[in-house]
């Protein structure tokens, strides 16, 4: 009787699969004045940037949760609205989910 293949993964091997198949760690992008901004990535973010995210109550607050004060006034300062961080964030999130799905499973 032969034994089942099992499946073992290397936790280093797995970060680098889905670092890879979302394109990093951070997210960046451009304001339309044309300043670069990044957040983590929220595959990859730590636990109190997630907490900060989760909780904010306000589109405001989650806008300066995921971008930082200092990014946050370039942010504004190019004319965006605070509910458009929360559309690139979705975006994001569905650009994840859609690469993780095309990710090898094995190296």
């Amino acid at each position: 009787m032969s034994k089942p293949n099992k499946r073992r993964y290397k936790l280093s091997e797995v970060k680098a699969q889905f670092t890879e198949a979302v394109g990093g760690d951070q997210v960046e992008f451009e304001t339309d004045a044309g300043d670069c901004l990044t957040f983590p990535h929220p595959l990859f973010a730590d636990d109190d940037w997630s907490e900060k995210v989760d909780g904010a109550e306000s589109s405001k607050d989650k806008a300066i949760a995921i971008l930082g004060e200092e990014q946050y006034e370039k942010y504004q300062a190019a004319g965006h609205s605070d509910g458009d961080i929360g559309l690139l964030f979705l975006a994001v999130q569905q650009d994840m989910q859609d690469q993780v799905k095309k990710r090898p499973t094995r190296s």
